[in-house]
């Protein structure tokens, strides 16, 4: 009994640093890809932002993972040993492509697997979550690029804006860092919840237990996984500090709404969605849908989850096959 209880600790560990270190990418690429702050910093930042985010609105999420996608009484050791093993490794492939990932959608995936197995799914759910997951991305790009719109490309009516950054750059860029504590903040409001809301919904840890136990370590991740860093902020499109700072503030604020409403929300999706509405204005749309990095983003977005499902369906059965 001893061994399994070390061997959950080990995956809910593992499980928690792969989530960060996708997050700690999409939250601080626009500090970083500004030359706003370095990593080491941002580490810090991050890792702190975090914790307060998932202390003050992680609950109404954990409640939504726990208790509302299968029945609570679904969740007992052994899936919740599946559910993490799965979503973990559709992270893991995530970061080792160094794709940043939704933690939401893979964690939701490994939830359904088992639901699936089962044949016990809240249907009515999913109902009320698809809407958000479709239209928070959606949201992002045209915030985003309405928002980017009115000072992209340079022009007479903008050139104050110009004018403005040049004698205050500085500030700008502490505005910036700010602007991305905001996203670890958001972060901390919904994805930490992956890992508490399974464990809350069976039983084995008290839902602000988790996320003071849970937080710190998915505060780490980035230590652990910085590939999804330079994905972001170099390899789709460079990001300007003012840029940079219209989708921390965009995607942050659509982040916290999701949190709310308690929707397990793919920070990712809204992210990259606002990174690629700026990689239009300044490349415009064919190029930046062509690009292999955003080609190689969407099919991992849509692949990983299914991992994840499958993963978690077949554990299931083969638990429960070979264990009657």
């Amino acid at each position: 009994m001893v061994f399994r209880y070390i061997v959950l600790i080990l995956v809910v560990i593992l499980f928690a640093l792969n989530m960060g270190g996708g997050n700690f990418g999409v939250s601080f690429a626009a500090a970083y890809g500004g030359k706003a702050l370095s990593r080491k910093k941002g580490h810090i930042l991050f890792a702190v932002f975090v914790f307060l985010g998932a202390v003050f609105l992680g609950r109404p999420v954990a409640h939504t993972l726990g208790t509302r996608i299968i029945p609570p009484g679904l969740f007992n050791f052994d899936t919740l040993l599946i559910i993490l093993i799965s979503a973990t490794i559709s992270l893991l492939l995530a970061n080792l492509l160094h794709v940043p990932q939704s933690t939401s959608f893979v964690t939701v995936g490994a939830i359904l697997g088992v639901g699936l197995y089962f044949r016990e799914v809240y249907l009515g759910t999913f109902l009320y979550l698809v809407p958000f997951w479709i239209l928070l991305p959606v949201m992002a790009y045209i915030l985003t690029y309405l928002l980017g719109r009115l000072v992209y490309p340079p022009r007479r009516k903008n050139f104050w804006i110009y004018e403005k950054l040049v004698n205050h750059r500085e500030r700008l860029k502490a505005f910036v860092i700010m602007a991305s504590c905001y996203n670890a903040f958001s972060v901390g409001t919904n994805n930490v919840a992956n890992a508490v809301g399974p464990l809350e919904g069976a039983g084995l840890l008290n839902g602000i237990v988790g996320f003071l136990l849970i937080a710190p370590i998915f505060g780490l991740g980035g230590l652990v996984f910085h590939g999804p860093l330079k994905t972001v902020s170099e390899r789709i499109v460079p990001l300007g500090l003012l840029t940079a700072t219209i989708i921390c503030l965009v995607c942050g604020t659509l982040m916290i709404v999701a949190s709310i409403f308690g929707v397990p929300q793919s920070f990712v999706m809204i992210k990259l969605s606002s990174v690629f509405a700026i990689s239009g204005l300044k490349n415009g749309h064919k190029l930046t849908f062509a690009n292999p990095v955003t080609k190689k983003t969407y099919l991992t977005w849509i692949v990983m989850p299914v991992v994840a499902v499958i993963t978690s369906f077949l554990l299931t059965g083969a638990r429960y096959a070979l264990f009657k």
